[in-house]
């Protein structure tokens, strides 16, 4: 794969003081150092060696997922792949390589690749799922299902280490960073100028301060604040780390897509979205009309949640559970053995391994060669 660089396994790569690091940005991305430290009870400079030491080992990133309102034309399509016999590998490679691919991984179970994609264009849709995905070499059959709301996303789940004191320090500070604009502020369907190119900023590196915006954009440091505030408070980006489950004890991923009665929908939905598990529900218009991305620690928490949680929910029809077995990549981020994509500098922006944003149009694709 391109860019990358052989290192060494992964494997408890993180002590306890890294996952608890992890937790707290979790909580607060865009937390300084300092406050970090305070609620970890360490020393800033051991904050931030850990952190550097997580980032340039390629194991934690923390990025701006860009909302979905920013550009507002598509929405993503969950696709699950049957592939030829001993196929599957070469599938989802081939499917790394499209840029409307959010989400790529090897699976287990009814589909043998799981992927979600995002059109960049409502017009492209046709030719993407029929097309450039469904005709690619090793595909024998896809099933597909068009994403009508998201009722969590990854950037909520949170792995749970934090005292309540720490947890309320971090979200004093992550309220105050940003604070949700006041009802009826616009969000508008295009940026330019200083917001665009801020954006594109953010969405690589979701904890860039308004000193370095102000730096990498050469505009002044109270216009880069009050444009990366603005974009803040408008939830125009979000900031969320990334970084693989197995490497916080999560061992066990799996893709439960579910067919449910119309009466039960928004109930099953609302309910998986609660579960200590999600790191992505959503709302769907196809064969399954509730998809729960889940995380577990062992095949004991997975069988507990299908035979209790999922058993329990009124108007369940049928299930489909599709395993992970690799993930090559997550949010437009690219994965090797646990490890992220090289991350870009802000002259590298259009590389495929930059974010996206959840619905990726022209406003989008022309900022990149010229801003998910």
């Amino acid at each position: 794969m391109k860019g990358w660089v052989p290192m060494a396994p992964v494997e408890n790569a993180l002590d306890d003081d890294d996952l608890d690091l992890v937790a707290a940005l979790q909580r607060a991305p865009r937390a300084p150092l300092s406050l970090l430290a305070q609620a970890l009870g360490v020393s800033a400079s051991t904050v931030g060696r850990r952190l550097a030491r997580l980032e340039s080992n390629r194991l934690l990133r923390v990025i701006g997922q860009v909302d979905l309102s920013v550009s507002g034309e598509s929405t993503p399509w969950h696709v699950w792949v049957t592939a030829a016999p001993g196929r599957a590998d070469d599938v989802a490679r081939r499917l790394v390589a499209l840029p409307e691919a959010a989400h790529v991984a090897v699976t287990a179970g009814q589909a043998d690749v799981y992927c979600v994609v995002q059109p960049a264009r409502r017009t492209e849709t046709h030719d993407l799922l029929t097309r450039r995905v469904g005709a690619l070499p090793g595909v024998r059959s896809t099933r597909t299902a068009l994403v009508l709301r998201a009722d969590t996303k990854s950037d909520s789940w949170r792995l749970p280490r934090l005292t309540a004191d720490q947890h309320r320090l971090l979200a004093e500070y992550a309220a105050q960073d940003g604070d949700p604009a006041p009802d009826g502020t616009d969000r508008p369907a295009r940026l330019a100028g200083d917001e665009l190119r801020t954006l594109r900023l953010l969405a690589a590196d979701g904890r860039m301060t308004a000193a370095q915006v102000s730096r990498e954009l050469g505009i002044g440091r109270s216009t880069a604040y009050r444009v990366t505030q603005s974009l803040l408070q408008r939830e125009l980006i979000r900031p969320r780390v990334e970084i693989e489950p197995a490497l916080l004890g999560y061992a066990l991923e799996a893709v439960v897509a579910l067919t449910v009665s119309p009466g039960g929908v928004g109930e099953a939905a609302r309910t998986l979205a609660r579960h200590p598990s999600a790191r992505y529900v959503s709302t769907n218009a196809g064969p399954f009309s509730v998809v729960h991305q889940g995380v577990f620690r062992d095949e004991a928490g997975l069988a507990a949640f299908l035979t209790r949680e999922v058993a329990d929910l009124p108007g369940v029809l049928s299930s489909d559970v599709s395993v992970v077995l690799r993930a090559l990549r997550r949010h437009w981020l690219d994965r090797e053995d646990g490890r992220l994509a090289n991350a870009p500098g802000p002259a590298d922006q259009g590389r495929d391994s930059t974010p996206r944003p959840e619905g990726d149009t022209d406003q989008w694709e022309c900022s990149a060669h010229d801003d998910t």
